[in-house]
């Protein structure tokens, strides 16, 4: 089986699916989308494949996330249905991975970010390497952390996820790994021998038993080796509460999170710690995507989702006007309608 930017194919018991889109960082298109998922699907109850396995092309990553542009010019030209659908087949599939019945293994090797959280953190066996780079960032283009990412970032200890939430940072593998969003670091050099030794794993026990042989530990680095500030600043549901906190907080750490979260989008922000919040509580996993699906419908329909990938990903001039542009400016009314339920007549 093979599609043009997704290669599939079955070598011993592993079924191999390689994200090949490196010009793009192996973004996702919704081709891929689609491939992955006929991929999955076709994999699920044959006998011969015992495992699977995700990695992407190129020296890169994983993946960078999904195909905002793509979304971005839908809704330009008045076509935000489109997105809407894209974003649809996109959670089918990150349910498909985590409901999948046999070992799924992602390498989750460099820039693996919004979207390639999604084809990743959702999986069995969970890898990170030195050159690990994991990302939530979408309040830094107007959107949340979505892909079933309220689900993990909510449930990180010691409000680590909120702060990755909520600044878009960068994980290392050591983060990831403390925020419950990776399992086990392998020397990125020792993955092409995991890999081939996974096709003649036979089953379950036998690819935990593999994976961990070829574990090594993390480098301890980034926010949580030394990361007591962020439960207390982060606490709480109010937004510019935390913001505040961070300000006022003595940590160098803190003030670069203030100054990350005053340049991303305000009303992301809001949403997203809302979101979090009411993530947290939820005890299906469904539910969260279904949360997702109805603040990521208002919010690209928002000026602010347009403008954020125009500065990011268009033209790249990191320099996106936003409305609101402070948290103190933000309408609580306007905030409620972006988790308001959609009308009977659009629901689907």
């Amino acid at each position: 089986m093979s599609q043009s930017r997704v290669k599939t194919r079955h070598d011993g018991f592993l079924g191999r699916i390689t994200l090949d889109r490196p010009q793009a960082l192996n973004a996702l298109s919704m081709d891929m989308i689609e491939a992955i998922d006929a991929a999955l699907i076709a994999w699920r109850d044959d006998p011969a494949i015992r495992c699977v396995l995700i990695e992407g092309a190129g020296p890169r990553g994983l993946c960078a996330g999904g195909d905002v542009r793509a979304m971005r010019q839908n809704v330009l030209d008045g076509a935000a249905d489109r997105a809407d659908a894209y974003l649809a087949a996109e959670y089918r599939m990150n349910a498909r991975i985590r409901s999948f019945p046999k070992p799924y293994v992602a390498f989750m090797d460099g820039i693996t970010m919004g979207g390639g959280v999604g084809v990743s953190a959702h999986g069995a066996h969970r890898i990170v390497t030195e050159r690990t780079r994991l990302a939530m960032p979408e309040v830094l283009i107007g959107f949340l952390p979505d892909v079933g990412g309220t689900w993990l970032l909510s449930r990180a200890p010691n409000e680590f996820g909120t702060h990755a939430g909520l600044t878009g940072g960068s994980l290392t593998a050591h983060d990831a790994i403390n925020c419950g969003l990776a399992d086990l670091h392998v020397a990125s050099e020792r993955l092409p021998a995991l890999a081939q030794a996974l096709e003649r794993a036979p089953d379950a026990e036998a690819i935990r038993r593999l994976i961990a042989d070829h574990a090594s530990p993390a480098e301890p680095s980034g926010f949580t080796v030394d990361g007591g500030w962020i439960a207390r600043c982060y606490a709480g549901d109010d937004p510019q509460t935390i913001l505040n906190r961070l300000r006022a907080a003595p940590e160098p750490a803190a003030q670069a999170a203030a100054t990350a979260i005053e340049a991303a989008c305000p009303m992301s922000v809001a949403a997203s710690l809302r979101a979090l919040r009411l993530a947290a509580v939820l005890d299906q996993f469904s539910a969260c995507q279904e949360l997702e699906a109805r603040i990521g419908a208002k919010l690209l329909r928002r000026a602010d989702f347009a403008e954020g990938v125009r500065a990011v990903v268009v033209d790249k001039d990191r320099s996106p006007r936003w409305s609101p542009s402070t948290l103190a400016a933000i309408d609580p009314e306007e905030l409620d309608a972006v988790f308001a339920p959609a009308p009977a007549s659009s629901r689907s």
